[in-house]
């Protein structure tokens, strides 16, 4: 990978990333963007020596919690790993240092050499509630949560590497089906599942599925909308913020020399048809069109 390549990845996931972002992501040094612009656009020869650095402020489940992801990206990255450390008021120093060794590792292990910020976001998502001291107790910190996840509406929006095992695509049927979920499932590479309900029950659903064997699976996108839990029925509420009327395994044309691939414009005309057209950028880091 050339350095012109490295820098163009760069900004390829600071874009998405701020797009995703828009108001949680500060970025440290505003020059450091330009200089790494203006080299890949060719305007300069020389790679830039500044590095691009940014904070992302996280809520996380924990009540009132706040972790802040603070990164930079050396000038081979994503051929070598980001700079990355975790901080938030909720950890103690010694939780603290152990989140951001257990954080790194991790990174080590399934992405070195990748682009890696969006896993290392999900990762903290999923496991900085195991660092962070507990003072209510636990059995009245869980119903309450569950009653206030009950509250609101989730759409997870999940990216996997790819969708091949039958196994895999019959429980993702099945447990949507269980959990009255709405939403579809695109099996292939890349594979995508899109799940909505209640933020209990879609967490329900992830929990499940990120526990069997992928490559590599995460959440690309979420939606939360909190409702009026104390005027009106509920479920009914939960009914207007769904864009599916039931979950379904979608099938579109398949291109690739392995027939593995589907075809993006049909997914991007289904997304449009359905009110989701920009989640497409947000998947594949370019405008969709159909087919």
């Amino acid at each position: 990978m050339t350095s012109a390549t490295k820098a163009e990845a760069q900004i390829c996931e600071l874009e998405l990333l701020f797009s995703m972002f828009p108001n949680e992501l500060v970025l440290d040094d505003q020059l450091a963007l330009a200089e790494l612009r203006e080299y890949v656009q060719g305007r300069t020869l020389s790679p830039p020596t500044s590095r691009v650095q940014f904070t992302i402020h996280l809520h996380l489940d924990a009540p009132n919690v706040v972790c802040t992801l603070l990164c930079a990206f050396p000038p081979n990255y994503p051929e070598e790993l980001p700079e990355i450390s975790t901080r938030s008021d909720a950890l103690y120093r010694t939780q603290q240092m152990q989140l951001n060794t257990d954080l790194r590792e991790y990174l080590r292990e399934n992405y070195y050499g990748e682009m890696c910020i969006l896993n290392a976001i999900e990762w903290l998502k999923d496991h900085a509630a195991t660092y962070i001291n507990n003072v209510v107790a636990p059995v009245e910190k869980k119903q309450t949560a569950n009653n206030l996840k009950d509250a609101i509406c989730t759409r997870l929006w999940i990216y996997s590497h790819h969708i091949y095992n039958k196994e895999k695509r019959k429980n993702i049927l099945e447990w949507a089906k269980e959990l009255s979920l709405t939403g579809f499932s695109m099996p292939g590479k890349p594979g995508v599942v899109c799940v909505e309900g209640s933020q209990s029950v879609c967490e329900e659903f992830w929990t499940r599925l990120r526990r069997l064997t992928w490559q590599r699976i995460l959440i690309r996108h979420r939606e939360d909308v909190a409702l009026d839990a104390t005027n009106g029925d509920l479920d009914a509420k939960i009914e207007t913020f769904r864009k599916f009327t039931n979950f379904e395994e979608k099938i579109f044309d398949t291109r690739g020399s392995k027939g593995n691939h589907m075809d993006l414009g049909q997914l991007y005309q289904f997304l449009n048809e359905s009110g989701c057209r920009d989640i497409f950028q947000l998947y594949f880091g370019v405008e969709g069109k159909s087919s």
